[in-house]
């Protein structure tokens, strides 16, 4: 007797998100609202609420003395306690991202993309502290950022 085969496919849960983008420079070239909710999306393994906030090198600095920082730096989270949705803030600084795309030959909107990911990851608990941690972390973004279509952001190019 003939088996049918089945075909399996996963899909991905879809988890609720409710997203506000704040944009506190102004600048050609930014990613748009659409590509942040994708982005944010693409990393989110549970419901939801998150703020992405692109400043400029001053409050990225100010933002970054909560952590400890006197420099600016590409993207900080912050996370707030819930009790029953994950919540927090993304801070991508926007001269310290495209300084850093131009330095290592990156796609701008790339690197975005995969900051995004990586501060979507600290949202819900991933860290970069410890070695086994940091491959742990580094493995799903590179999965993730090659998945929307990017370039792995931890290979090396030619240039870079």
């Amino acid at each position: 007797m003939a088996r049918a085969s089945r075909r399996i496919t996963r899909v991905k849960p879809r988890h609720r998100l409710a997203l506000t983008t704040q944009y506190a420079v102004e600048q050609d070239g930014l990613p748009s609202r659409s590509q942040l909710r994708t982005w944010v999306k693409s990393a989110l393994r549970q419901d939801a609420d998150v703020t992405v906030r692109l400043v400029g090198a001053q409050e990225g600095r100010t933002l970054n003395r909560y952590r400890g920082g006197d420099h600016a730096t590409n993207v900080l989270t912050f996370v707030y306690p819930a009790a029953d949705l994950l919540s927090g803030d993304i801070a991508l600084c926007v001269p310290v991202i495209e300084r850093e795309a131009r330095e290592q030959h990156k796609n701008p909107e790339a690197h975005y993309a995969h900051l995004v990911v990586h501060g979507v990851l600290h949202l819900q608990g991933y860290d970069h502290e410890r070695a086994a941690d940091a491959r742990v972390m580094e493995t799903l973004e590179t999965e993730i950022v090659t998945g929307l279509g990017y370039a792995d952001p931890y290979r090396q190019t030619e240039n870079g």
